[in-house]
């Protein structure tokens, strides 16, 4: 696993406040050279430690205000297939192997209970998915996965 000290991880909290800051401004910011922001920004790249710039969208402002939670029972020995069938379903922003009752969590946000119906059914209608059980968020109080080091 690659490792970080704390300027990588000086680094890497500008980059979580914007996504579209240049080196230069790193630089600047943090009193370091462009070329050391440069160097040390591609390799914490090339070691997959940032996998990409991205920006955060309002998914409420989209009209994505239903929130769903389900957790997914497989069959034996069909996680994986299961899994990755699920993350390609449209609706998916997060699908989780876990430990407990359930196999699977999958959080999926959708425009209406409509959508939500159809994704719902469709989970269950997939080989291998023995039991489904969701949850609809009311209130979201903190969603940000932008973790710093």
């Amino acid at each position: 696993m690659p490792s970080i000290d704390e300027t990588d991880k000086r680094i890497i909290s500008e980059y979580l406040k914007d996504a579209r800051i240049s080196y230069r401004e790193v630089a600047k910011r943090l009193h370091l050279a462009v070329g050391t922001i440069l160097t040390r920004t591609k390799k914490l790249e090339n070691d997959g430690i940032i996998k990409s710039y991205s920006v955060i969208l309002d998914h409420d402002k989209l009209g994505y205000d239903t929130i769903a939670i389900s957790e997914i029972t497989v069959s034996k020995g069909k996680l994986t297939e299961v899994e990755h069938a699920i993350a390609k379903l449209s609706p998916t922003c997060a699908v989780y192997d876990v430990t407990g009752e359930n196999d699977v969590i999958v959080v999926s946000k959708f425009k209406s209970r409509e959508e939500m119906s159809n994704f719902t059914k469709k989970l269950l209608s997939m080989t291998n998915v023995e039991r489904t059980n969701s949850r609809l968020v009311l209130n979201t109080i903190k969603e940000d996965f932008r973790l710093s080091p």
